[in-house]
């Protein structure tokens, strides 16, 4: 016998000797996988990219099971256009990495390959398995989150590891079928997100389920099933598991995705919107500072609908200008300046958001700018109203101020006149400046020389 024939034999015991398989049969009360046929789903090779299908073709005539798995097959079925093209493979990441020389191996949690083609990288995953009380391949904690996981079986094990349904569904390159072991293509047609076993083992195995079946419904206009809905407040407290920076990203898809309005009602509507924002006042309110927020989340989606580019600064200046205000009002209120109520305030509103979601630094800095900013908007004089007018935060303070000027009508003039001195030229422009006072705005403070009478 020739050494192909032998290779997935050969793999098999490789992975039993190396203790990393662990095999689980299907749930028994889920039906054998239902395999749709060419001419029976929508799919077209054409649809895929062609980094995706050099993978695919490759991984198959290497000898191994090659599929487009995730949220690639779910958006070509329902007609969409896919982000990410992602497969699933019973190769191991090492024999991808010699298959393709333009790969790399990531991760410790979770093992995969990417391969990269020019700007484009396509994400191979190995098929996993359940797993085995004492295998080092795996790995929870005493809340059952999974830390590591590095189980490899087949097609069969791997679909019982997948989130929801609808992301559960492989296209074969080897006869162009979806094959579907849990009710994907059915959930698809009905418009649910359902999670894949019992919803409190899976939240407690990864929490950021949770943000995810949020994420998936808005995206898809979806209903989340009640099943997994019903559970989402009472394991809340899950994320404060998740380390922040993982929590930022999550962040990112749920409000630069175009949908950050309703990703944003669906947060506050499962609970967990304190649970990525704890200084946030604006659960389960209505009108007040939450119209700011709001407005800010509808200026950002309109901006991504417009092929514009939106900030994290903005949404976070938003999101935390209350707690800022409440803070900076306390620290005066106790005899400190303006000016180092705000900073002292900003510091400690700042940092205690980031110990949750880490937002890098260099948003953090901008969101200071666009606070620090709004006064000094305010307080025109010919000099002070030049250097706000060049400061590389310009532009997004005075779209801050656009929105705060919707629930305070005394800055409706301030905003005209602002509006006003970007449309004008440079002549009409110093017009402007002109016409201010010295010391519009504030009390001038004149320095007191030496042999001044005191």
């Amino acid at each position: 016998m020739k050494w192909p024939a032998l290779r997935p034999f050969a793999r098999q015991v490789r992975r039993v000797c190396d203790g990393l398989t662990g095999m689980k049969k299907p749930a028994p009360e889920f039906p054998a996988p239902r395999r749709y046929a060419r001419d029976e789903h929508t799919i077209s090779r054409r649809q895929i990219s062609s980094a995706a299908l050099k993978v695919l073709n490759r991984l198959h005539e290497g000898g191994f099971r090659a599929c487009l798995v995730g949220g690639g097959v779910r958006d070509l079925l329902l007609g969409r256009e896919p982000k990410d093209f992602d497969i699933a493979t019973d190769a191991l990441p090492e024999e991808v990495h010699k298959l393709f020389r333009n790969s790399r191996l990531i991760g410790r949690r979770f093992r995969l390959a990417h391969v990269r083609f020019g700007p484009e990288i396509i994400e191979v995953a190995t098929f996993r398995a359940a797993h085995v009380a004492g295998d080092g391949a795996a790995r929870t904690n005493d809340e059952g989150r999974i830390l590591r996981d590095n189980v490899y079986g087949t097609i069969d094990d791997d679909v019982w590891r997948r989130d929801f349904t609808v992301n559960a569904l492989y296209y074969d390159i080897a006869d162009f079928s979806v094959i579907d072991y849990v009710g994907g293509v059915e959930d698809l047609e009905k418009g649910v997100m359902r999670l894949i076993g019992d919803p409190d083992v899976r939240y407690r195995e990864d929490p950021v389920r949770m943000l995810r079946a949020i994420r998936f419904a808005v995206k898809l206009g979806f209903q989340i099933d009640k099943s997994a809905a019903t559970p989402i407040a009472k394991n809340g407290h899950l994320l404060e598991e998740i380390s922040s920076a993982r929590l930022f990203d999550e962040m990112l898809k749920l409000f630069h995705g175009g949908c950050a309005q309703e990703s944003f009602e669906a947060l506050d509507r499962h609970g967990l919107l304190t649970r990525l924002f704890p200084l946030s006042t604006l659960a389960g309110t209505n009108g007040g500072t939450d119209s700011l927020v709001r407005r800010a989340l509808e200026n950002t989606d309109n901006r991504i609908r417009q092929g514009k580019s939106v900030t994290p600064a903005f949404l976070v200046a938003a999101l935390l200008w209350d707690a800022a205000m409440k803070a900076c009002k306390k620290l005066e209120k106790d005899g400190m300046s303006p000016h180092d109520s705000l900073a002292i305030a900003a510091d400690e509103v700042i940092s205690r958001q980031t110990a949750r979601v880490a937002i890098p630094r260099r948003f953090t800095q901008m969101t200071r700018e666009i606070w620090t900013l709004q006064s000094r908007l305010e307080r025109r004089t010919p000099a002070r109203s030049r250097k706000v007018y060049e400061h590389a935060r310009f532009r997004a303070a005075y779209d801050f101020l656009l929105l705060r000027a919707a629930d305070d009508t005394r800055l409706a003039e301030l905003c005209d006149w602002w509006t006003r001195f970007q449309e004008v030229d440079e002549n009409e422009r110093e017009t402007m400046l002109s016409g201010l006072k010295k010391n519009s705005g504030g009390r001038s403070r004149r320095r007191r020389r030496d042999g001044d009478a005191a």
